[in-house]
């Protein structure tokens, strides 16, 4: 199977340089849609131009169709999108000793764990960035300078993550988080769980919030039902938006409390960003909510990667296929509200709009190798990435099989035998 290292782009444009020229019309010919339709896609202007039925577009006249792509075996899908990833710490498994926070090595891994998983279709991604203590502001530095070199390829947001909010050293934290977000952090959070007084730091987290119009984003896993409903309550009814994860405390619950606090979180209308592949703390601090009680209670959950390759989890992969695939093979969710929780939901729980393959639509889109969604869930590798209507990443991966085996398994192949990887 083959596979490359993402390289960073040669250059740094500036936020606005991938808007500067619009990119030339794109027609997808072929594609397979979830409802079982083999269309024509034409994209236009960023947006998704026209629906038709396979080859009516390409025969269409009236407006000259620029790059055509072939996607003949391949489902076509709104873009995921990564709603909890942790720039600072990624592709640092293997570093002897405390995390580097030196500012090059920060951008070098936080670009390239950017481009993995904008290769794995993740067109929008929310990067959360430690703030405060040691570190400062350089790490979110890095940060924002890896967002201005991605600038075109995909979009990334900031969540500024102080330790401390609380107390005498908690002044510190709070005047380093409201420096941060005049940075460019566009996201305030952390972890509540960390500060001697948990309801007093998400009290400063929402006063930063409100005074600048900041979306929230707060990391609990306590098993405290009384916590957590109190912090929904707090952030309820915030704009643009709040929300909490992993929350996997939830699931070590009673079922009945558990039940009586995702009402409760229904209530305040948060959204829950669940972290099927582990989460980001210890060993000891896995598990992930329980997203089908969740769900029937009404609250939107949307599925996230977590680590990718730190230390919480050295084999961490960044890949949205694969959280769906856990919620739908270890939660029992539909294969179509395993997808809705990394792609739809994950966008929501962003402030980003809906994405449809219907004329109108942004085009953010990703073709997966296969014709039905169960088989895009199945970790399949062969994809093409769709930003802001044009191509910016492709995968393929080729398997190969070798001797007797193969010739005797399909007898019209020769003695090495090829297949794409689903």
């Amino acid at each position: 199977m083959s596979d490359s290292r993402p390289q960073p782009p040669p250059h740094s444009p500036s936020p606005s340089a991938g808007d500067a020229a619009d990119p030339a019309p794109l027609l997808l010919c072929g594609a397979r849609l979830t409802d079982g339709r083999t269309v024509d896609v034409r994209l236009g202007g960023g947006r998704i131009e026209a629906v038709g039925t396979a080859g009516s577009l390409a025969a269409d006249g009236t407006r000259g169709c620029g790059i055509r792509l072939d996607l003949t075996g391949y489902l076509l899908l709104p873009a995921p999108a990564e709603p909890h990833a942790h720039a600072d710490t990624a592709l640092s498994a293997d570093a002897d000793g405390p995390v580097p926070d030196d500012s090059q090595d920060v951008q070098r891994r936080a670009t390239e764990a950017a481009l993995l998983q904008l290769g794995h279709g993740a067109t929008a991604q929310r990067a959360h960035v430690r703030v405060g203590d040691v570190a400062g502001l350089g790490a979110l530095t890095a940060v924002l300078r890896t967002r201005r070199s991605l600038g075109g390829l995909a979009e990334l947001t900031t969540v500024a993550m102080p330790r401390v909010l609380t107390g005498a050293a908690g002044a510190d934290g709070l005047a380093v988080l409201r420096d941060a977000v005049k940075m460019g952090a566009s996201v305030v959070g952390g972890c509540p769980d960390l500060d001697p007084d948990p309801t007093g730091y998400v009290e400063a987290v929402l006063e930063v919030a409100s005074e600048h119009g900041c979306p929230v984003d707060l990391h609990t896993d306590a098993a405290d039902p009384a916590r957590l409903t109190r912090f929904a309550a707090m952030a309820g009814g915030l704009r643009p938006g709040v929300a909490l994860g992993p929350c996997g405390g939830l699931a070590r619950l009673p079922a009945e409390v558990a039940s009586r606090t995702a009402d409760r979180l229904a209530a305040a209308g948060v959204t829950v960003v669940c972290l099927p592949q582990g989460g980001c703390g210890g060993v000891d601090r896995r598990g992930a909510a329980p997203v089908r009680l969740l769900r029937s209670a009404g609250v939107r959950v949307a599925a996230g990667s977590g680590a990718l390759r730190d230390v919480s989890n050295p084999v961490g992969r960044g890949d949205p296929l694969e959280a769906a695939y856990l919620l739908a093979s270890r939660h029992g969710l539909p294969a179509e509200d395993a997808y809705d929780a990394v792609s739809t939901s994950a966008r929501a729980a962003l402030g980003l709009p809906e994405v449809r393959v219907e004329a109108g639509f942004p085009a953010e889109l990703l073709a997966v190798r296969g014709d039905r969604l169960s088989q895009a869930l199945s970790l399949g590798y062969s994809r093409v990435v769709v930003h802001r209507g044009r191509v910016v990443a492709r995968t393929s991966a080729v398997r190969e099989y070798c001797g007797s085996a193969a010739a005797a398994a399909e007898p019209g192949l020769p003695r090495q035998g090829r297949g794409e990887v689903s």
